[in-house]
């Protein structure tokens, strides 16, 4: 059930026997040669639809615009300072509370939300929010590891160009047919986060925008596998948040 495609009297329905909510958020910057700018957005939109399917939850508009300053030297990306996006999402969550949603499950697609999208959760007192990044379920990691092992690397993969694939459409892999530069332990962990340095420095160590990661190996059909696994252990996970005690942060 899609909040901006309800009505409000449907949602004063819904609020009468459940107090929670699915938020995806995103990103909108460039995913590599064959990768949509807006592949984070799609995929946690998606993602969180067939979730609340699945659960029967409300699910909220997507949040698209978040910080993505390393991506900037490549066109398309639209990046907001931490600040900003902080402070949107505050207002967003309070609002959401002000209505009576008091169990807000964010479904995050980008690395680079994960810090300030905690920071927001610390200074909740009235609200539950549980941040979940879609990949991080077991059976998904264990999917992603199964179809792409080591070249699923960090940014512009193929599970989340798969995702796209399945959903919105095909890209021609043209250059990206040939794999990236393969990454080296060291730089994986030094690069969690998107912990990926200046704009000018990422441009210039990974210039087709892929981050060791060898996206021509997606396929439609792996993304619907990928979408499917992700969706169920979403739904699991959000009825569990919704049951726990009020007392509990997740």
């Amino acid at each position: 059930m899609k909040l901006a495609h309800s009505t409000w009297p449907e949602v004063e329905d819904y609020l009468a026997v459940s107090d929670g909510i699915i938020l995806p958020v995103g990103s909108t910057e460039q995913h590599g040669p064959m990768g949509l700018v807006g592949t984070d957005a799609i995929c946690a939109s998606v993602i969180a639809e067939a979730a609340g399917e699945i659960s029967g939850a409300m699910v909220a508009p997507t949040v698209c615009y978040t910080p993505a300053p390393f991506n900037m030297c490549f066109p398309g990306t639209v990046s907001i300072s931490e600040e900003t996006f902080v402070a949107m999402l505050s207002d967003i969550i309070a609002a959401l509370s002000a209505q009576g949603f008091k169990t807000i499950y964010v479904l995050n697609a980008h690395g680079a939300n994960l810090a300030p999208l905690r920071s927001i959760g610390r200074s909740l007192n009235s609200v539950r929010m549980p941040i979940r990044s879609w990949w991080q379920f077991d059976p998904v990691m264990r999917l992603r590891k199964e179809l792409y092992g080591d070249w699923e690397g960090l940014h512009a993969t193929p599970s989340e160009v798969a995702i796209t694939q399945a959903r919105v459409r095909r890209v021609a892999p043209g250059p990206a047919v040939e794999p990236p530069r393969r990454l080296s332990p060291e730089e994986i962990a030094e690069r969690a986060g998107d912990n990926h340095g200046s704009p000018e420095r990422h441009r210039r160590e990974f210039p087709d925008g892929r981050v060791g990661s060898h996206s021509a190996m997606a396929t439609p059909e792996e993304g619907a596998r990928l979408l499917a696994v992700a969706a169920e252990e979403v739904a699991k996970d959000y009825d569990l948040c919704l049951r726990a005690p009020r007392s509990t942060r997740p």
